[in-house]
């Protein structure tokens, strides 16, 4: 089980990470930057595993590809998981290739044919991993031939699949814009058995109806507001602070993660009455 906040780990301050041990729940990486980089590669993430456990965020299943699943590629992600200890895989609920690599995140058409095809896929990966795949909902700017809304494509393929969501809240607030959709009807729709963990992020705003995913600058205040509302609707669940570009120094990564245990804080206070300040 996973401790209630983590960090992203980037090469950027790796260094850093190895030297003073910050205080950090759980580390987040995407296996495929690592095994390929052999023994050395290995040997630090086992020195960064004394400090706090790994979990991993994929970024090359492209679970929605018209292709047929890269078994060697899933095989080499559970050796992976296993030498670590790593008893969560999550991935993107998008593709990223179709007859090659598309080196970006697309979304997959809100159908019940698409539904059909994620299912039997998921089903074979997490045969192959022996655990659970968990899929995050992904930040999209483009919407063709849907018969079904965002959130029931979602649903429909975590109870098929019988597989778990990864909340990004981000990503929901970003859609909400771009896509004109209420982000907290849309997580109060969310199953909350399903949610293993969740991220937050930064984002850029391009245009007043256009947001973009950046991962690139500080969280914003709104979407800070709708982490507390899905900690309220939902429980406290792990939260990773995702970065990246524009990567700050690491003490400045810790600050702002810091900040999602003082709102995990906040909801369970104003959920418990014996912690919430009498003003009457």
């Amino acid at each position: 089980m996973l401790k209630t906040v983590g960090l992203g780990l980037r090469r950027e301050f790796l260094d850093d990470v190895l030297t003073q041990a910050p205080n950090v729940g759980f580390w987040e990486l995407a296996p495929e930057n690592w095994f390929p980089r052999g023994n050395q590669a290995y040997r630090t993430l086992d020195r960064i595993r004394e400090q706090a456990p790994l979990t991993s965020h994929g970024l090359s299943l492209s679970i929605g590809s018209p292709d047929p699943l890269d078994v060697d590629f899933i095989k080499q992600v559970k050796t992976f998981l296993d030498r670590f200890d790593i008893r969560i895989y999550s991935e993107h609920l998008s593709y990223c290739s179709a007859a090659g690599q598309l080196y970006d995140l697309l979304p997959i058409p809100f159908t019940q044919d698409a539904v059909n095809h994620v299912v039997q896929r998921v089903k074979q990966v997490q045969d192959i991993i022996e655990r659970p795949l968990v899929l995050e909902n992904v930040s999209y700017y483009a919407s063709f031939g849907n018969e079904l809304t965002e959130l029931e494509f979602i649903n429909a393929v975590l109870a098929q699949a019988d597989c778990k969501l990864l909340l990004d809240v981000n990503n929901v607030f970003v859609n909400s814009v771009n896509h004109r959709y209420d982000p907290y009807d849309f997580i109060a729709g969310l199953p909350s058995e399903r949610i293993v963990y969740g991220h937050i992020a930064g984002h850029t705003e391009e245009y007043d109806d256009l947001f973009v995913d950046t991962h690139g600058a500080d969280v914003k205040q709104e979407v800070w507001d709708l982490l507390d509302f899905a900690y309220a609707k939902h429980g406290i669940f792990p939260t990773v602070l995702e970065r990246d570009f524009n990567i700050p120094p690491l003490s400045q990564l810790l600050t702002e993660m810091n900040k999602i245990t003082t709102h995990q804080q906040q909801t369970v206070g104003a959920r418990d009455p014996r912690l919430q300040t009498n003003t009457a």
